[in-house]
């Protein structure tokens, strides 16, 4: 698969089979993250990978737990909000049960941060289209990265004091069978040529 078609059929995929891909099928999904941009190359996206099955279960119930917790405030955006009600329902499980759950973090305070990350995140998910993979951005772990329980659990699995958690992807294969690949339609993301 070339580049742009890579870019231009990559979807979001929410349902995965229980199998784990193979590791070198994730390392070329990482590799292609760690291949992002960074400013002034810093190259401090952190990634750390989840594949263990026992261990992302507690996970979910966790962050589970912590979004149930969050009170829903006027300006609570609508992603965080369906979260929130949903873990209020029990049983939220924010990967949709993929096999591999990659969280990238990155330096506190570093002004790129999430523009790297964004980056690395972007590269690993076209990256898993062109390999048959189906995958799917997951902010929760940022939004709850000043969660103490969060924090804690991160810091037994790689997650360094003077790093924030940025994002996170899911990879798998697709329950389907292959990633779905129809074109959407564009509705916003408007165009100004300024000439």
């Amino acid at each position: 698969m070339e580049a742009l078609e890579a870019i231009l059929t990559r979807r979001s995929t929410r349902r995965y089979k229980k199998e784990i891909p193979d590791k070198e099928l994730i390392n070329k999904v990482i590799e292609a993250g760690r291949y992002a941009p960074s400013g002034s190359n810093s190259q401090t996206t952190h990634f750390i990978v989840f594949t263990d099955e026992a261990v992302l279960a507690e996970m979910a119930d966790l962050v589970c737990g912590e979004f149930a917790k969050m009170e829903i405030k006027e300006d609570t955006y609508i992603s965080l909000k369906n979260s929130i009600n949903a873990a209020r329902k029990g049983g939220y499980v924010f990967h949709y049960g993929a096999p591999v759950y990659i969280v990238t973090a990155n330096k506190k305070g570093y002004g790129n941060a999430m523009a790297d990350s964004a980056c690395a995140l972007e590269n690993m998910m076209i990256a898993a289209n062109a390999l048959d993979l189906g995958s799917c951005w997951i902010n929760q772990l940022h939004w709850l990265d000043k969660n103490e329980e969060i924090r804690k659990f991160m810091y037994r699995y790689g997650l360094n004091e003077d790093e924030t958690i940025t994002g996170g992807l899911i990879i798998g294969y697709p329950e389907s069978g292959e990633p779905v690949r129809e074109p959407l339609e564009r509705k916003g993301n408007p165009v100004t040529w300024a000439n």
